[in-house]
């Protein structure tokens, strides 16, 4: 039976206590629409509260909800409870420590997610087994100093790292850790490590967990040429939980404006990368901005012209391709927006300093 979570916007009136009554409501009479309910999270301060549910479909679900209480769900997704367990650390109700007759569980969903990604730019040294070694030692670390500061790990198709964190503070004092990884080793090979952070909810308007949040830390590790750059929410959570300190001036901070500039950009690319055709008019009208005002924007993000970062974007989207080892060059070439392969060939060594057919063979298993 498919696992849903719902989320719920619950009025400031209504308390913890009263979301816990709500929920044995639902315990009640959920049988007779073939549901079970697994968990629930509720956050008083954000006044939300999100329900973790066996339900034979989204109708069942909202159906229990309104026999039970009235109180439809907003917004609803359908979960793997695996993925669930990673971001929000829990697929069961908490103990119930208050020894109250029900148990009232007052915690939020509300999470800092850090996104990792490991860079390797132009080096004169080619040493694939001293390389892979370096990289499988960096990994090794990272998870170690994201355990080390109650983050965990999150399941990527990628060869990103992603990692959940509940207290923002945490989340900071982990990426600043995490740089401290690199050494002379990592320095032979060129290799870098960019952070993004971003906080959000479980469910919102997309169709999976964390959707947005996910996505907009990501974006943030791909374009941070600061190393580690964060969303002008978590500036603000951390200093709240952390009284008259400031966040670090190491730590790049986007405004709301630039994030909202970030979140169309890549939405745009996610969709146009490959296109043969786009170019700066085109990624211009997209965005709906001028040609002048999208040349500052992205100078000013990441330090790259409109060219630079499309031929950017598809030179990284192209490792995945080449990773994958089915494809010649000359059809990633095609497939990732180049006009020939001759000037994908050129573009990829002066960008990574080996050609896409020498990456292929000797480096397809360096990053994972």
């Amino acid at each position: 039976m498919p696992i849903y979570m719902d989320r719920h916007n619950i009025p400031e009136e209504v308390s913890a206590e009263h979301v816990a009554r709500m929920h044995q409501e639902d315990v009640k009479i959920e049988h007779l629409y073939g549901c079970k309910g697994i968990t629930y999270w509720c956050d008083e301060k954000r006044n939300t509260a999100f329900c973790l549910i066996h339900a034979p479909n989204k109708k069942a679900l909202e159906d229990m909800h309104a026999h039970a209480h009235g109180d439809l769900p907003h917004e609803i997704i359908e979960v793997d409870p695996a993925i669930v367990e990673s971001f929000l650390g829990r697929i069961e109700d908490p103990k119930n420590t208050k020894n109250t007759p029900i148990n009232i569980i007052d915690e939020s969903a509300f999470r800092t997610l850090m996104a990792i990604k490991i860079e390797k730019g132009v080096s004169k040294n080619t040493d694939r087994e001293e390389l892979s070694k370096e990289i499988k030692r960096i990994y090794q670390s990272l998870g170690d100093i994201i355990t080390k500061h109650k983050g965990r790990p999150v399941k990527q198709k990628d060869d990103s790292i992603l990692a959940s964190f509940d207290s923002v503070t945490n989340a900071i004092v982990c990426t600043r850790e995490s740089q401290s990884v690199l050494d002379s080793g990592s320095n032979a090979f060129n290799l870098k490590i960019k952070i993004g952070l971003s906080a959000g909810d479980p469910v919102n308007t997309k169709s999976s967990l964390f959707e947005d949040t996910v996505k907009m830390s990501k974006y943030l590790s791909e374009i941070s040429h600061g190393h580690i750059t964060v969303t002008s929410e978590v500036k603000e959570l951390f200093e709240s939980e952390n009284f008259n300190t400031t966040i670090d001036k190491s730590i790049g901070v986007i405004d709301p404006n630039t994030e909202k500039f970030l979140k169309a950009l890549m939405d745009y690319f996610e969709k146009e990368w490959n296109n043969p055709e786009l170019n700066v008019e085109k990624l211009s009208a997209g965005l709906g901005l001028s040609k002048s005002q999208t040349n500052r924007k992205l100078r000013s993000l990441t330090d790259k012209s409109p060219n630079q970062f499309i031929q950017e974007v598809r030179l990284q989207n192209s490792l995945a391709s080449i990773k994958s080892n089915t494809k010649t060059v000359s059809e990633i070439a095609y497939e990732s927006g180049f006009a020939s392969p001759t000037y994908f060939s050129r573009a990829f060594k002066k960008r990574f300093g080996i050609s896409p057919k020498k990456f292929a063979i000797d480096y397809t298993e360096v990053f994972r």
